[in-house]
């Protein structure tokens, strides 16, 4: 996802989704590539998903769980936001 390949990224957020049923990061991360695809209704049933299981997780909290000044991650970072904000992820 951080280096734009949410295509390949497609199956392994799925499959961690279904192994890790109770993990909501995969669900919100799903949500993110789903989004970067244009498929957003998708998108916006795995936040919703993600937060039946992790109801005050928002776009401020994700950033703040990921501390970095390298330049890749931060972009990685505001690319991924960008999208979850797409799919109904609130800002908090």
């Amino acid at each position: 996802m951080y280096l734009g390949k949410e295509e390949a990224a497609l199956a392994w957020l799925r499959r961690s989704t279904e192994i890790h049923t109770n993990y909501p990061i995969s669900h919100f991360f799903l949500a993110a590539a789903l989004a970067r695809l244009g498929r957003l209704l998708e998108a916006q049933s795995e936040v919703r998903a993600a937060h039946a299981i992790y109801q005050t997780f928002t776009i401020a909290r994700f950033r703040a769980s990921v501390p970095s000044d390298n330049p890749i991650v931060v972009a990685g970072l505001d690319r991924v936001v960008d999208v979850l904000r797409k799919a109904g992820m609130p800002e908090g």
